[in-house]
């Protein structure tokens, strides 16, 4: 695996929970997960966005008086 053997990634296993703490790391790991899924829904072009403003926004941009 990448020509990385187990006392590498013990090291930068140990380096992470130094850097980011052991409490962190669940909050951490989770925003990776987000991450990597919302960029393989993009790539999939599954997710569309809409860049309209609301009505609300539109209203409040443009007053009548």
């Amino acid at each position: 695996m990448f020509g990385i053997g187990p006392t590498e990634l013990f090291i930068v296993l140990a380096i992470v929970v130094i850097l980011f703490g052991a409490r962190r790391l669940p909050e951490l790991g989770s925003g990776v997960g987000k991450a990597i899924t919302n960029f393989k829904a993009g790539l999939a072009g599954k997710d569309e966005i809409d860049v309209t403003p609301a009505k609300d926004e539109v209203s409040d941009e443009n007053p009548t008086s």
